[in-house]
C-alpha cells in the first residue's frame, strides 16, 4: 500500500474559475458583506429605540452583527493572502486595511505579518495565534488572544467610537452596549473558537501532517454560520491561497483524494 502524503493529495490549487472571476466572486461578497454590516449598524445605533418587548428582534440583530462582523474579518483574512481579488495586490491591501481598522481598529501590516508568521510556525512557541504553555484550556488560550492582538490602537479606536456615539451623537447606552459592544466581543470569540482554539487545540488525537491543524466535521450551512467556512482549516493551511467561499470545494476534494489515496 501506497503511504498517504496529504500535501501531494491536495496541492495548492490553481485559481477556482480564473483569476478574474475569483475577483470578481470575492469582491461582490464582500461588498455585499460590507453593505449590509454597514446598514444594520446604522440601523442598530440610530434609528432602532429599544424597548423591552423589543428582546427577540435584539438578539436577532446581536447574532447578525456578530456573524457579518466574522465574515468582515474572513474578508481582511482573504486581502492578507492576495484571495479576495487575486493579482490585485493594492486592492487586496485596500480593503483588508479598511475593514480591519473598521473591526477593531487593526494595523493592517502588523496583523498581516502576524497571520503569516502563524503560517510559517504553526502550533509552536513562534505561532503567534498558538498558547503553547496550555494548548488545550479554552479560556487562557482566549485571553493570550486577546492579550497579543487587541492593544491601545484597538482601545483608542473603540474607546473614540464610543465617546463620540453617547456625547455627542446621542445614541443611548443601551444601543451602544446591546448592538456595538456585545456583538464585537462575541464575533472574536466565534474567530477564535471555531477559526483557531478547535483546528489548533491539541487533543488525544494526533495532527495528520506538519501542519498541525484539523477541519471541523460540519457540514456546508453549518460551516458557513460558524466562521465562513474557516473551520474547513487544514484546507485553508494547505492550499492558504483559497478563497472563503470556495473552502467547501477543497473540502471536497481532500476528502475525496485522502479515501483514494488510503484505498490504494
Amino acid at each position: 500500500m501506497a503511504i498517504y502524503n496529504p500535501d501531494k493529495a491536495m496541492p495548492t490549487p490553481a485559481p477556482t474559475f480564473s483569476p478574474s472571476s475569483d475577483a470578481t466572486i470575492g469582491l461582490t461578497f464582500a461588498g455585499l458583506m460590507f453593505g449590509v454590516w454597514i446598514g444594520v449598524h446604522i440601523w442598530a445605533m440610530f434609528f432602532f429605540a429599544i424597548h423591552l418587548s423589543d428582546w427577540p428582534l435584539v438578539i436577532g440583530a446581536i447574532a447578525l452583527q456578530c456573524w457579518l462582523s466574522v465574515g468582515m474579518f474572513i474578508v481582511a483574512h482573504d486581502a492578507m493572502h492576495g484571495s479576495l481579488a487575486p493579482g490585485h495586490h493594492r486592492t487586496n491591501a485596500a480593503i483588508g486595511k479598511i475593514v480591519l481598522f473598521l473591526y477593531a481598529g487593526f494595523g493592517w501590516r502588523r496583523m498581516r505579518d502576524a497571520h503569516f508568521a502563524h503560517h510559517r510556525h504553526v502550533g509552536s512557541t513562534d505561532d503567534p495565534d498558538f498558547n503553547a504553555e496550555d494548548s488545550r484550556s479554552f479560556w487562557p488560550w482566549y485571553m493570550l488572544f486577546l492579550k497579543r492582538y487587541f492593544g491601545l490602537q484597538s482601545v483608542a479606536f473603540i474607546s473614540t467610537i464610543v465617546v463620540c456615539y453617547y456625547f455627542v451623537l446621542n445614541v443611548p447606552l443601551q444601543n451602544i452596549t446591546l448592538l456595538y459592544a456585545v456583538p464585537a466581543i462575541a464575533s472574536s470569540l466565534q474567530l477564535f473558537y471555531f477559526g483557531t482554539y478547535l483546528p489548533h487545540r491539541h487533543d488525544d488525537s494526533e495532527f495528520s501532517d506538519h501542519h498541525n491543524a484539523r477541519t471541523n466535521d460540519f457540514g456546508v450551512i453549518a460551516s458557513l454560520f460558524s466562521c465562513f467556512h474557516f473551520g474547513y482549516h487544514h484546507e485553508h493551511h494547505l492550499a492558504p491561497g483559497t478563497p472563503w467561499w470556495a473552502l467547501p470545494k477543497a473540502h471536497g476534494e481532500y476528502q475525496r483524494n485522502y479515501k483514494r489515496g488510503v484505498n490504494e
